[in-house]
């Protein structure tokens, strides 16, 4: 039995009252909305008494499609966001809302070229340099990558944090999709938006064990209140899911993965072909070891494409979303990522500093080193 506290009566009570503990409050740092149209917000948020100096350049923070955004706020103490702006880090984050049924005819183009092209110029707005420090999340990097190619002049630089770049890979996702049978314009023009639990239901393809796993964790666990806490708060946002605007998921799936179009240099946005060779700002990808989501040779690949000579990759331990929130994360990605930005507050390039040391990737998952890739 782990820890001075892992009573069996502590375990017992906790399971006991799961139903009726108070669900952490996610999402909790305070935020004013700054711009909104049709179902997406952009949120900025508001920096504490006493927090630092800010730096010249803000941080837009670009989230997934299909979950929530508060991923990266996700409750006190284990908040990215919160990190952030405790560091006097002025930041706005993408609440992409939830689409409804009118929203089926919504496109790829009108979310990543309208959309994010409008949140990174109000963003960049606040800056004297006039740009801002762009840092997409899962698909969220797939978007801001894509628009970094064809739009960067208002991207000081560019975080790909477990973000998919490449789509044909081995991973259960790309057998999935690619496969004939996945016929995603009958799909599209049977639901019009895609419901999230057909997206979900992939997500739970790839690990069907994870929620007897899950199980066994909370039961040997179930005895540690932050353990919980932060276990709910993490389930809450898991099945908080959104469903997808019909025309951008068609795109998405068609293109993206069926084709892989944006590696081979095949897609184009708003009628210009995106290519990542034009992406010259500073560019960062992060990789986990263990992310079944996005595999991290996927993501990897764009700093083989891109121009930029600033541009490094950090590889750690863990998984897709675990590695992102855990006490590692506090401790480890989020002071980097700090470091990656603040280092890059306008300083010349030849003055600009590394992030730190990170374990360089392997094909199997077999402990850890460090080394600066």
């Amino acid at each position: 039995m782990a820890g001075g506290d892992a009573s069996w009566t502590k375990r017992l009570l906790n399971l006991a009252g799961v139903a009726k503990r108070g669900r952490p409050k996610v999402g909790a740092t305070p935020a004013d909305v700054v711009h909104s149209e049709n179902k997406w917000r952009l949120l900025r948020y508001r920096r504490p008494a006493g927090a630092p100096a800010a730096p010249r350049t803000p941080i837009l923070l670009v989230p997934s499609l299909i979950n929530r955004h508060y991923v990266l706020d996700l409750m006190p103490g284990k908040s990215f966001t919160e990190f952030l702006v405790g560091r006097g880090f002025d930041v706005y984050t993408i609440d992409w809302g939830t689409p409804g049924d009118e929203d089926r005819f919504v496109t790829f183009d009108d979310v990543c070229e309208t959309y994010l092209g409008r949140a990174i110029r109000v963003a960049a707005k606040a800056s004297p340099r006039g740009k801002t420090h762009v840092l997409g999340y899962c698909l969220g990097g797939t978007l801001a990558a894509i628009h970094a190619a064809v739009h960067q002049e208002r991207i000081a630089s560019l975080c790909l944090l477990a973000a998919p770049v490449a789509f044909d890979d081995d991973g259960p996702l790309a057998a999935w999709t690619r496969n004939a049978a996945f016929d995603v314009g009958a799909l599209v023009d049977g639901f019009g938006v895609v419901p999230w639990p057909v997206m979900q239901g992939a997500f739970h393809m790839i690990r069907p064990t994870l929620n007897l796993s899950k199980a066994v964790h909370l039961l040997d666990r179930a005895w540690n209140d932050e353990f919980l806490d932060g276990f709910l708060a993490v389930e809450t946002w898991g099945n908080d899911n959104v469903s997808f605007p019909g025309e951008c998921y068609r795109t998405y799936i068609g293109e993206l993965y069926k084709k892989d179009a944006l590696v081979r240099g095949e897609l184009s946005l708003g009628g210009r072909r995106v290519d990542l060779a034009e992406i010259r700002c500073p560019t960062l990808a992060v990789t986990f070891e263990h992310d079944t989501i996005v595999p991290w040779q996927s993501a990897k690949v764009v700093l083989d494409r891109v121009a930029a000579t600033d541009k490094h990759h950090m590889h750690l331990a863990g998984g897709h979303v675990g590695a992102v929130v855990s006490k590692a994360a506090a401790k480890g990605l989020w002071p980097a990522l700090a470091t990656f930005f603040a280092d890059r507050d306008g300083a010349p390039p030849e003055r600009v500093a590394t992030p730190a040391p990170a374990p360089a990737p392997r094909a199997r998952p077999e402990g850890a080193r460090a080394k600066r890739s």
